[in-house]
Formats: C-alpha cells, structure tokens, sequence
C-alpha cells in the first residue's frame, strides 16, 4: 500500500490529506479561530465534586470547565493502557489490582478550589465541555514521556515479539528517574542514541512545565502541544510512507528543519509542489472532500451507502442499488455488503465519525457469510488510528461498533446548524464558504488570463468577506492580482455563491467550480 500526507496551507487554514493508494482516507483541518486543545497541560482549579458522578469540574481558564472522571486520576487510565504492552513494576502492578477491586472516591481524592496539574484528552464537543486526565504524557518522535509512573512498554502496533523485547531493554537502561517511557510506533528498529537524544527533550520540557506550575497562578495554561502540521509529521510520518507534498514554502522549510535532528533520512521524502493548479484540485482531493457532505456514497457496482448523524448515534445503512448481479441473490447481496465495509470504513475515518456506530447491512441467510462480512469490516478498520470496538452481526444484520471521538467530526467542524430547519440538517460555514470562494479564484488564475470579475453572495456572508480587520476581498484581489466586485443578493442561499466575467458578462460559476 502507497502511503501519502498532502498539505495545503493558505492564511485561514491549514489541510492535510493523509492517501492510501492514491485515495484520500483521513482529512485535518485547522484554523486560526478553531485552534485544538487536546493534549495540552493546565494547572487548574477544581470548582466542583460530584460524588454522584464520581466526577468533578476543572476551571483551567476556557470558559468552559473541563470534566475529569475518577477513572482519569492517578495511575495511567485504563484507555490508555489499551494502547500499549506495558512492563511494569510490582508496585504499579498493585495499584492497579487496588483501583480494578475498588477504585478510590473522587472527593477523597479532591476538594474545592484546590490546585491541580491536568491535561486535556478529549476537545470539547455540543454542550459538553472538555475531558482531562491528572496523567500527564509527553510525546516525542519515538517515545512517550509518563511523569510521575516507572513502568517501560510498547505501542501495540508493534508485533514483533522480539523487537518489543528489544525495545523494552533500551528503555529499562535509559530509564533514570520518576517517569515511565512507552515506545511508540515508528520507534521500531531506533538506535538507543535516537531515544536517548528524545528523551532528553522530553525531560528538558516537563522540566520547563514544573518551573511554570510553579510559578504561576492558576488557572492557566502550561504548556501547548505542537500544532497540525507539528503532529502530522510527529504521528504520521513513518519510513513506510512515500512522500509529503506541501504547497507552501514556509511550511516546507519548517518540516525540513524538524526533521535534520530526528530523521534526517526522510527529508528527501518531502516535496514542495509550485504548479499553478491547486495542489488538492491536482490530485483529486477537492472533489472527495465536497462529497463528505453528502449523505448518500454511491459504491463503483451500483449500490450505496446512506450516512446519518445524530447527537446520540450514527447510523449507516446499505442499499443493493443499481447491481444486480449474475449470481444468486444471496451472492449479489453479499458482493455489495463486501464491497460496502471498505467504504464505510473510509468513510467513518474521512468524516472522523466517532461515538456508537450502527451499520446496518443487507440481511443475508447464510451464517457463514455473517462471519466473513464481520471479519471483512473489522479489517477494514486495520489501519484506523482512533480505537474500536465491534459487535458481532445481530440476528437483524446489524453491526454496532464504538470509534474513539476525541473532538467533534469534521462535518460538525466545517459546518453550522440550518437556520432554516432549526438544526435538525446542516449548512456550510461561512468560514468554510469563504474559503472555497478563495479556491475557486486560484483555479480560475491557474489557466485563465482574465482580471475582472463579479461576485455575488448572501448578505450574510459580506461582513466575513469585508471585515475591517481582515478583508478577504481585498487581500483575495491583492494575492492573485485581480479586480472582483463584490454584491450581494438576499435570493440567493446562504451558502451559495456565483461569479461572472465582466469580459463575457455571464456567469461562469461552474467553469472553476473543482
């Protein structure tokens, strides 16, 4: 498999594609006005207790208190221990025996306005505010930093018995003081002098983040994880991926200065892209990226897929469609249930669907044929990064499955509620549109010669467009060296937005539309 990270950067957001084969499989966005918090450190103060919940709420100064189960206190939560193979000492070993047998109360444990050290876990999502545990984790490119535990492990991921054994080895005679280190993926075949050189980075940045708890006044902020780009290239970039393509100079200097002190070898992986058409139009990905809004995918055979989202759950159902088959009913609905479970999990990856999850596939009659589609979706999700959970198929042809929501999907980010029908649908942002307006103007300087056009949007949309304090309009004509006249027109959807040629004094919308 051919693996790929694509990144575009413009002055409002920052994309990075990650490709399997060419298709596009996971989507990152972010932007200045929606910068991510998870994995973030606060020193904070407990403003409530729920023995009821065995929960309590901590103000670390967003506005919004975050929320820290009892389960997320103490010893490394029993999540994260999914993760890893973890060695530990006899005295780690009993803690844990004593917090699986009867876990301590949370008001023991804590009380009002008293300080504490937290960092964020889980971004906050519709009403509910951030999660955060007290266990504290610092990664670096090939190890996990754990202040305050003494145990050595390995990423799961890594199969081969004897290169945890190896692994293991090197960290136990690193390890000298009060913290345990865990391997992470692309720590596999590293030299001791690699992970000696990261965890002395990471040593050297929890110090840092002691001296500032230290001295200042809660609540605040201690310290800020590496942005996008920073964790793509942390997380993501491994020897089996072919190359990253990136279509912003700054941006491709930055990555090449990251990597000369960790990996020097995968510089020559990275490549700036300098064409005129748009980097994500070139490769396809534009057009994959404005299907993520629709409901219903259809699959290359003639069935579908219909995607459903709902603050409770989601649902995805799937449809014979248009395929008939040759064979026997039972074969044809068994093609379109195969063919189904690896767009669904492309799909659940793509859009970042996290929560329950319902698929609820054609009802087949054999159980043999039960078994291999359940064993064919859990496949599918192999390569998946975010954790699950599979239930098998029900007697309804149902499968149920858990994915770790660490942040809002990507459908919720990049949209608002329907004004219209009061939430139930969703619509565009406005930052969103203002941003696909921007990228059909760089298609339309990519091959066109002409400077004059019209723009007609919403009225909703001209304060975003005009705003004193970042005019797109004129920073758009400035950038491309074009002259668009800007009008509004309340006929239109609030999402819409058309673009004539003052030259041919027609509309041409759909000339550069991607």
């Amino acid at each position: 498999m051919v693996l790929e990270i694509v990144i575009n950067v413009s002055e409002y957001e920052t994309r990075v594609a990650l490709l399997e084969d060419s298709k596009l499989v996971e989507l990152l966005v972010e932007r200045p006005e929606n910068q991510k918090i998870a994995g973030n450190i606060y020193k904070g103060v407990v403003k409530s207790i729920f023995p009821g919940m065995q929960a309590a709420f901590i103000d670390v100064g967003l506005g919004k208190n975050c929320f820290l189960h009892v389960s997320d206190m103490g010893d490394f939560s029993d999540s994260a221990r999914q993760m890893f193979d973890i060695e530990e000492t006899p005295e780690e070993e009993e803690r844990a025996h004593r917090r699986r047998s009867g876990p301590p109360r949370i008001e023991h444990l804590l009380e009002k306005e008293q300080e504490i050290l937290v960092e964020v876990t889980r971004e906050a999502i519709g009403t509910k505010g951030p999660r955060v545990t007290t266990q504290v984790t610092l990664p670096g490119r090939y190890v996990v930093l754990i202040p305050g535990q003494r145990h050595v492990g390995t990423s799961k991921k890594i199969e081969d018995w004897q290169e945890k054994k190896r692994l293991k080895q090197i960290l136990r005679e690193l390890r000298n003081g009060d913290y345990g280190l865990i391997a992470r993926t692309v720590g596999a075949g590293r030299s001791p002098r690699e992970f000696r050189s990261d965890i002395k980075n990471l040593l050297k940045e929890w110090g840092h983040i002691q001296k500032q708890a230290h001295k200042k006044k809660a609540p605040c902020l201690l310290h800020r994880d590496v942005d996008l780009i920073g964790s793509v290239i942390r997380d993501l970039l491994t020897p089996e991926v072919e190359g990253i393509i990136v279509d912003h100079k700054p941006t491709f200097k930055s990555i090449i200065g990251y990597l000369k002190p960790v990996a020097p070898q995968l510089r020559s992986k990275v490549r700036l892209y300098q064409e005129k058409i748009p980097l994500f139009d070139a490769l396809g990905i534009e057009s994959e990226i404005d299907k993520m809004f629709s409901r219903k995918i259809w699959l290359k055979r003639g069935g579908y897929i219909v995607i459903d989202q709902t603050e409770a759950l989601v649902t995805i159902d799937v449809n014979t469609g248009r395929f008939v088959g040759k064979q026997s009913q039972e074969e044809t609905i068994l093609q379109t249930n195969l063919e189904a479970t690896k767009e669904i999990a492309r799909q659940i990856r793509l859009r970042d669907i996290g929560g329950l999850i319902i698929v609820d596939f054609i009802d087949m009659t054999s159980r043999g044929n039960e078994r291999r589609l359940y064993e064919e979706f859990r496949e599918a999700f192999r390569r998946d990064r975010a954790k699950n959970a599979f239930a098998p198929v029900s007697e309804f042809g149902l499968i149920e499955m858990t994915r770790e929501k660490v942040g809002p999907s990507l459908l919720h980010e990049l949209s608002d509620p329907c004004p219209v029908c009061d939430g139930s649908g969703r619509v565009l942002s406005k930052e969103t549109i203002a941003l696909k307006i921007e990228r059909w103007f760089m298609r339309a300087k990519a091959v066109s010669e002409e400077r004059d056009y019209r723009l007609v949007i919403h009225p909703t949309l001209s304060d975003l467009m005009l705003s004193r304090e970042d005019n797109r309009l004129k920073n758009l004509n400035k950038q491309l060296h074009l002259n668009i006249e800007l009008v509004t027109d309340r006929n239109l959807l609030p999402q819409e937005f058309k673009v004539f040629s003052v030259a041919e004094n027609r509309e041409i919308t759909e000339r550069f539309a991607g």
